[in-house]
């Protein structure tokens, strides 16, 4: 079949196996040109198959040639349906990976759930004894609890309306968008899923089963961003809940023996998640302008990796006061943040196409789903049934 891409809202229903597979094949050569790093050996990723933790299991395979057993929540093709593009990742991943010597597992189902965390146990007691790293990289709308209830994340204000700029990706018009402040029963559910209570679940499971070798870190990724952006991601529903998830590190580092946990603070880039935010894709669209034009941007591949060689494993991991890693330092510069605020002052509906990079913020969303991938036959037949070879029943 001819695949093509079809975009509702802020996703793409479809996704192309062949663009994900080179998506994937460019990523793991980007980090094997680059120098070796002396990081772990045996990785655990929970939440594997796109953004920053497809990046991150990319980037700890090639770069240490660390084995890796990945969390997916994804789904294979179905009749006229295309699988997930998560579900081409992993398959991709573990063919290159297998091809190269490197140990892969996937386990595929609900990462919140008491099964799926039991099956994990298992599979690393069985394949690899312990795990020096756990990634926690989920960003899931939605949770079900253990009773049963399920929960949803919101993206809402605190305590007042905001109100500023945003922009129509698809006709590219700018208008002014008001956000409503979340109710308390939102923001305690955006915490339940969002925030750390699951990574504190994963961690005190691992080490109860002695799957946590000694000295053992775990990262969760978080995001602050720019004034500009904080009444809808800092200072708001989320950003209540990554407050959590930042408290949940300070709790594994001094609740469980030989255990370090840290916060890592990424660059804004377009993901699924970021895509949903309002306010967030037109800052986006102006941080790439800038930081493409200074040659500082960087994508997942080149976060991940600079963390793993450059932060993480370092002699001595830099952190800021809070104690968090920082990726999203060349975003902060100063000069980048300055012409952002200046850009963002006089943008208008004239100058919208000047000023932001739309066409970039298209190309990452394309891409995402296996789309705009130099070199690849879109007009092309495509079966898009594909099996992941390793996947843990």
């Amino acid at each position: 079949m001819i695949i093509e891409p079809k975009v509702r809202g802020f996703i793409c229903t479809t996704a192309h196996p062949e663009g994900c597979r080179q998506n994937v094949r460019r990523q793991i050569d980007y980090v094997k040109a680059r120098p070796k790093t002396e990081g772990p050996k045996r990785v655990l990723v929970i939440g594997a198959s796109t953004g920053y933790g497809l990046a991150s299991r990319i980037a700890a395979a090639y770069s240490s040639d660390a084995a890796t057993i990945g969390i997916i929540f994804d789904k294979p093709a179905s009749g006229s349906r295309t699988a997930s593009a998560g579900w081409y990742n992993t398959a991709a991943f573990e063919q290159f990976a297998h091809r190269d010597g490197l140990y892969a597992q996937t386990l595929n189902g609900d990462a919140f759930s008491a099964e799926m965390k039991a099956q994990t146990v298992e599979l690393i007691k069985q394949d690899l004894g312990q795990v020096d790293l756990v990634v926690y990289s989920l960003a899931a709308p939605r949770r079900t609890m253990p009773d049963g209830t399920v929960v949803s994340s919101v993206l809402k204000t605190v305590g007042e309306p905001y109100t500023n700029k945003t922009i129509d990706l698809r006709s590219r018009q700018l208008s002014e968008i008001t956000i409503e402040p979340a109710s308390g029963e939102e923001i305690e559910d955006t915490i339940k899923v969002m925030g750390g209570g699951d990574w504190l679940d994963w961690m005190t499971l691992l080490h109860r089963e002695g799957v946590l070798a000694p000295q053992a870190v775990t990262v969760a990724y978080s995001y602050i961003g720019p004034v500009l952006t904080h009444p809808m991601y800092l200072d708001g529903s989320i950003g209540q809940a990554k407050r959590d998830l930042y408290d949940t590190a300070k709790r594994i580092t001094a609740g469980l023996p030989g255990v370090r946990g840290y916060i890592s603070v990424n660059k804004a880039l377009v993901t699924q998640s970021s895509a949903a935010i309002p306010i967030v894709p037109l800052y986006i669209s102006l941080l790439y302008k800038v930081m493409k034009q200074k040659g500082l941007h960087e994508g997942c591949i080149e976060q991940m990796w600079r963390l793993l060689h450059d932060k993480l494993y370092s002699a001595s991991p830099v952190l800021d006061p809070d104690g968090q890693l920082r990726l999203d330092d060349l975003e902060m510069l100063p000069e980048v943040q300055q012409e952002i605020e200046r850009m963002w002052g006089t943008l208008d509906e004239r100058g919208v196409e000047q000023l932001a990079d739309i066409d970039g913020y298209w190309e990452d969303f394309y891409q995402m789903f296996g789309f705009a991938i130099p070199g690849v036959d879109y007009t092309a037949d495509c079966d898009p049934t594909v099996e992941i070879e390793s996947l843990a029943q």
